[in-house]
């Protein structure tokens, strides 16, 4: 019996690039998502991950300059016409942002807000619109739907906010889901229900996730694969189990390295030395090599191409004891 052939990507992304005033915040974006997968995107503040989607569904201000592919089911969205774009975004991808209480109109009933995505998305209104919308505060476990659906934002709390914001991705029946952060600003009991909230709808619905995130627990425990950004690249890329088990960059390995230890003695956390650089002072070839302990002269030829550290599993470094296969 011949092999099957592998799922062609939901999301395909090649050569993602986008600059601010000439000065590069990604710097060649390659990555896929399949179809009812999870994908994490980890790394320090202001690697990328965030502004990667933003450029992705064009949210960009008109000042970025972006280019490179992004395919939604073969479709480019890069430079695709607004309505185009319209349709994609709450539609086929939507995305919740870590902070919704920026992200909800305050002087809107939060039910309202919802019933306006099930209008542009679903071509639903009135009375339709308004039981769709309860079914779907139900569906993402906010109490009280029938109540809860005619407040205002302030009069929520901020976890039934975040619930708020996930029944608005929902109304448009997404293909693929993107959670920015989607715990930030929530304490560690909701942050867990949210988590689990995550992981039952997309069990439910097929969607696929990704899930953008500082806390390397949660990606360890929600994703298939992760991919480890540093100052506009992807520098690793691996299914989850194997990541966590044998990183093979040394910016995982430091981000690893500062994680405290759940059981045993107490001991000070390692922590990565220096700051990710700013795309103004981006030091010639490896961009981690300034922080790295394991620097050498190969390091400044030029950005290091991805090497074979194990089945699906590469790193952009040329240390050949950890990545000694080129890909």
């Amino acid at each position: 019996m011949s092999a099957r052939a592998p799922a062609s990507p939901l999301v395909r992304i090649r050569g993602l690039q986008v600059a601010f005033g000439g000065l590069p915040a990604l710097r060649g974006i390659d990555l896929d998502v399949t179809a009812g997968e999870s994908v994490g995107l980890v790394g320090e503040s202001g690697c990328g991950k965030s502004v990667t989607w933003l450029a992705a569904l064009g949210l960009l201000p008109g000042t970025a300059q972006v280019s490179g592919s992004v395919q939604l089911g073969g479709e480019e969205l890069l430079g695709a016409a607004p309505a185009a774009l319209d349709r994609v975004r709450g539609g086929r991808v939507a995305m919740i942002f870590q902070d919704p209480a920026s992200a909800l109109n305050p002087v809107q009933r939060v039910g309202r807000q919802v019933m306006e995505a099930l209008r542009l998305h679903r071509g639903m209104d009135g009375p339709a619109a308004r039981a769709e919308a309860r079914r779907l505060f139900d569906q993402v476990g906010i109490p009280d739907a029938a109540r809860r659906i005619d407040a205002y934002p302030h009069e929520m709390s901020g976890g039934q906010n975040q619930r708020v914001m996930i029944a608005m991705a929902l109304a448009g029946r997404p293909e693929l889901l993107v959670a920015d952060e989607p715990t930030t600003a929530l304490d560690a009991t909701i942050q867990a229900q949210i988590l689990d909230l995550l992981r039952r709808l997309q069990a439910e619905t097929g969607m696929a996730l990704v899930l953008i995130s500082h806390d390397l627990g949660v990606v360890a425990d929600m994703c298939d694969r992760v991919g480890v950004m540093y100052a506009g690249r992807i520098v690793e890329h691996a299914p989850a189990e194997a990541l966590f088990d044998r990183p093979a960059h040394p910016y995982t390995r430091g981000l690893l390295a500062a994680l405290p230890e759940m059981t045993g003695p107490r001991r000070r956390l390692d922590a990565i030395p220096g700051g990710v650089p700013e795309p103004w002072n981006m030091p010639p070839g490896c961009a981690f090599a300034p922080r790295c302990a394991h620097a050498a002269a190969a390091c400044a030829a030029g950005p290091p191409g991805f090497r074979q550290a194990g089945p699906g599993h590469q790193a952009a470094c040329v240390m050949p004891a950890r990545a000694a296969v080129p890909a």
